[in-house]
């Protein structure tokens, strides 16, 4: 079987270009073992399958929302996650090394963080070096004293070409992966779970469930229920998806640094129902970033005075502020000593041959082979590696990068530069060589570390390229570890432990209230600018044919009234309204398609595609489908010339019902809770307000009766009732008849007095001050509008005197309902989004 498999036509690509270590075959030249396994099942699906099921893995990805963002990428920042459908193996005796090896490097590590930050030991006795220390960025004096544990660890791991397994990098800062694994190996099992059928592989659910038990564990006062959550920068960080799945799949709360707040040396979190104290931090921000009061001043990503509360033992962070000490490839040239220093063994993995710059002998043989070596500094960049190839370097970069080494030797490290095995990859229908860098997570739980049995791989982009990064590119790879287990064993669901309960109220964060009030604020300004550009583009059209003065003051008219509705200003208002009157396909282009527009089609949709991302765990899989298509619909241009109009109106059609697909999706998925309130509250006064905008801008002015009639149709067909106007009356369309429809039919779930009857409860169920029964501002505000609704004549909204030139009780009226409807908001905002917390003196009398 093996010599079948061999000589299949699948592997000819790999087996043409042949490393002197390869994953796939053995000292023998036959497949090991696993991977015959593997290989047999895969070539049983067959080219055409396997192809197909790769589409099916990127279609996945995409619809799920995964994405890694890489900045400056010209295929856009939300990049799709890259996902080989060939996994990277490990048998049960290799990994049983690679685990001994993982956890005392982790053990290790630990060790020397709380002598870094506490005794000083490797200094004084001369096994460390101050400067090496010292000069880290990530040495945070302001941790001094602190007692540090080391809660997560992650290591990158090569296999060099002779066979050996190295350490290629710490990672302690804030590892990131481990939700990428775990999105990897559920989207194999899903769409391919034949490789499954004979290989047992290790499943990754008792390394998250680990990872729970270990913060539990570091909660303060020995809290067997702490609050914890999840401190992501924000949407725009790189691994943003990761930060919202590992807050789903774990149950933790996700929250920026805004929505966090110190009061009495405790961290609290806003919520809509007031302030929380949470006690454990899974922290995803840079620790220098965590703190402006005494770290970065500048940040705006930390919570001010963070670090007095740990202090003061009241919260706890993992990793701890400060660990990123430990992310410094100059301690590695001295890990061995230090090991056998602390725990009197030699390391289990190696770490690759490496030379501080910081001692003279090292610095000259740097300088020396440069060409053959790897340059980096002892801590990363902000934008991310700092790993210089100095074989890839011009004798004039050559000679810069030795210059800034002199003038600064301790910030610079060079390591051997060591040749990676190659691993089966899928690339473009073949199967080819690829090196890859497996990156694996720790936890620590009971005094002890525990390890993923699996990891996140991450492979060359192409097979002649030495660096190995998501930020430059390549594919990732699900990571198998061979099971001793009897049965298969890929289940990834996570076990919950039903003894202990939350103590937490369900309170919805004030961030996300904040952001889902404005997904429905921003999902109707949407959908309204959408549908009003639509019909106005649809009376241009038509009018074009019959091009009589009526018809040309109608456009007008409706071109005014959409620069009035959208805030696309100057437009058909300014001092170049005759030309743009002209020439309107051109201007309505730049509102429908510009994202710099403010108040533009696509500019609004961008707000929109924010406020969605900043709170992603809401959003079911159906719900990201629409949204891609979404994005892909306002993606490409228009070209006017080539009946543009027509490709616009189509545009338009495609983008009005993905957005209703979204509004019906989430009315079916969302449950109805505070979530649903804040969305759905969001919408109902958009709608509110859009509506009093229309009937302003097309209704209040006077006309001759031709262009009323065509006005009041366009605002029936824009509200989407201009067939329950036919169906309710059975006669012409009439000013006031519309007015009763769009603003008195509580039937109708267009109209204004039906979405003030749905806002009214909403705001009711609001989490109410503990002090008094007192009524709220804005339940105050939608009881006046309720009453200005019951209250109003309808009949005179229409009268006009003899002479007027606008409907004044009509204008008056929406006047005064937009100005109650839209104070709505900031008393909402000031109540439930801000949180400020009163100023106190600090002199006592």
């Amino acid at each position: 079987m093996t010599t079948n498999l061999l000589s299949h036509p699948v592997l000819s690509d790999y087996l043409a270009d042949k490393n002197s270590y390869d994953e796939l075959l053995g000292e023998d030249g036959r497949l090991r073992p696993h991977w015959e396994i593997f290989f047999r099942t895969y070539c049983q699906l067959g080219n055409e399958e396997v192809s197909s099921r790769n589409n099916d893995i990127l279609r996945l990805l995409k619809e799920n929302g995964v994405t890694y963002n890489i900045y400056d990428d010209p295929s856009g920042f939300n990049r799709p996650w890259q996902l080989d459908l060939i996994p990277f193996l490990i048998n049960k005796n290799e990994w049983a090394i690679i685990e001994s090896g993982l956890l005392q490097r982790a053990q290790l590590l630990d060790l020397v963080l709380k002598d870094i930050y506490g005794e000083g030991k490797l200094m004084k006795e001369g096994i460390l070096p101050m400067e090496l220390i010292y000069h880290h960025a990530g040495f945070l004096r302001q941790c001094v004293g602190l007692p540090l544990n080391l809660t997560l660890y992650s290591a990158d791991l090569a296999r060099s070409t002779d066979g050996k397994i190295w350490v290629v990098n710490d990672r302690t800062q804030a590892p990131s992966g481990s939700g990428y694994a775990l999105e990897n190996r559920t989207t194999i099992t899903r769409i391919i779970p034949e490789l499954f059928t004979d290989i047992k592989v290790r499943h990754l659910s008792p390394y998250f469930n680990a990872l729970r038990t270990g913060l539990n564990e570091i909660a303060p006062h020995k809290n067997l229920n702490p609050r914890i959550v999840i401190l992501t920068p924000g949407s725009n960080n790189e691994t943003y998806f990761e930060h919202s799945y590992l807050s789903s799949y774990l149950g933790f709360t996700l929250v920026q640094g805004n929505d966090l707040v110190v009061k009495d040396s405790h961290v609290w979190l806003k919520t809509m129902g007031g302030l929380e104290r949470i006690d454990v931090i899974l922290r995803r921000v840079d620790d220098i970033y965590c703190d402006p009061l005494e770290l970065k001043e500048d940040s705006q990503l930390g919570i001010p005075g963070l670090l007095q509360c740990v202090r003061k033992g009241n919260v706890s962070i993992a990793n701890p502020l400060g660990s990123s000490v430990l992310e410094n490839p100059g301690l590695m040239p001295f890990l061995q000593s230090v090991s056998r220093y602390f725990l009197s063994e030699d390391l289990v993995i190696p770490t690759i041959a490496s030379w501080w710059c910081g001692q003279k002998a090292e610095l000259n043989y740097v300088l020396d082979n440069i060409s053959t070596l790897v340059i980096k500094r002892i801590h990363r960049s902000a934008s991310g590696s700092s790993s210089i190839d100095g074989a890839s370097l011009s004798i004039t970069q050559v000679n810069e990068l030795k210059q800034k080494i002199r003038l600064n030797p301790s910030l610079y490290v060079g390591q051997e530069k060591v040749e990676i095995s190659s691993t089966p990859s899928y690339v473009d229908g073949k199967i080819k060589q690829r090196k890859t860098l497996f990156r694996s997570f720790l936890v620590r739980n009971n005094d002890g570390y525990v390890a993923m049995a699996g990891g996140l791989c991450r492979t060359s982009s192409d097979s002649g390229k030495f660096i190995i990064s998501s930020q430059a590119g390549g594919f990732s790879k699900d990571a198998w570890i061979i099971s001793p287990e009897p049965g298969r064993t890929i289940s990834v669901l996570k076990e919950v432990n039903d003894k202990v309960l939350p103590s937490y109220s369900d309170m919805l964060p004030s961030h996300a209230a904040e952001n889902l009030f404005w997904v429905g604020r921003y999902t109707e300004r949407v959908l309204g600018n959408a549908r009003f550009l639509r019909t106005v583009m649809q009376v241009l059209a038509e009018g074009n044919k019959l091009n009589t003065e009526n018809t040309t003051q109608t456009e007008r008219c409706l071109l005014t009234a959409f620069t009035q509705y959208s805030y696309t200003y100057p437009g058909f208002t300014g001092n170049e309204s005759e030309e743009k009157f002209s020439k309107p396909w051109f201007e309505l282009k730049d509102i429908f398609l510009n994202e710099k527009r403010n108040g533009g089609l696509k500019y609004n949709f961008l707000q929109f595609h924010k406020a969605i991302h900043e709170v992603r765990d809401h959003w079911s899989t159906d719900t990201w489908r629409v949204l891609r298509t979404i994005e892909e619909e306002l993606q490409h241009d228009i070209d006017l010339s080539q009946h543009g109009h027509l490709e616009m109106l189509h545009t338009l059609d495609d983008l009005i019902t993905s957005i209703v697909a979204f509004i019906g999706l989430n009315r079916e998925s969302i449950s109805r809770e505070q979530g649903w309130i804040m969305l759905d509250l969001g919408r109902k006064i958009e709608q509110s307000l859009l509506l009093i905008t229309l009937l302003k801008a097309t209704m209040v002015n006077c006309h001759n009766q031709e262009i009323e009639y065509n006005l009041q149709q366009a605002v029936l067909m824009n509200n989407e009732s201009l067939v329950n106007y036919r169906y309710k009356y059975r006669m012409p369309i009439q000013h006031y008849l519309v007015l009763d429809l769009l603003v008195f039919d509580p039937n109708n779930p267009r109209s204004l007095v039906y979405q003030v009857d749905r806002l009214k409860p909403y705001l009711k169920n609001l989490p109410k001050p503990k002090s008094g029964f007192q009524q709220s501002e804005y339940e105050r505000l939608i009881l006046e509008a309720e009453t200005l609704l019951k209250l109003t004549d309808k009949n005179e909204l229409t009268t006009i005197a003899e002479g007027d030139l606008k409907y004044k009780k009509l204008d008056e009226f929406l006047t005064k309902m937009y100005g109650l409807l839209s104070g709505i908001p900031d008393v909402i905002s000031k109540s439930y989004f801000k949180h400020v917390l009163t100023s106190q003196s600090i002199v006592s009398y």
